[in-house]
């Protein structure tokens, strides 16, 4: 059974090329690549400033704002969600001092 992260990819990815006037997601996807990349850039910092002003409730509205918007921009660029959690599960149990090292040798 998907979670609600699979769920949510999903459901972003299907409103491509839908009816801008009945879907955000579509009207972002309308916008291109750049204005979805902008408003994921706008929410990760209204989560930054929540996280410093030290506000949970913000900071959680703002958390599901940012993987809102970070799953748009993966979708109108072209880059699955399951790619993202298949790069997760290469990374899973290594260090992230290793696994950084490793991407600098590439």
């Amino acid at each position: 059974m998907p979670n609600v992260l699979t769920r949510l990819a999903r459901t972003i990815e299907s409103r491509k090329g839908e009816d801008d006037k009945k879907s955000y997601a579509a009207k972002l996807f309308k916008r291109g690549p750049e204005k979805c990349a902008e408003k994921f850039g706008e929410e990760a910092i209204e989560a930054i400033i929540a996280a410093v002003k030290g506000d949970k409730q913000n900071l959680t509205e703002e958390a599901a704002d940012v993987l809102f918007h970070l799953f748009v921009m993966l979708s109108v660029s072209d880059v699955k969600f399951e790619s993202v959690l298949q790069e997760l599960e290469r990374r899973e149990g290594k260090s992230g001092l290793v696994e950084k090292s490793e991407r600098k040798k590439k």
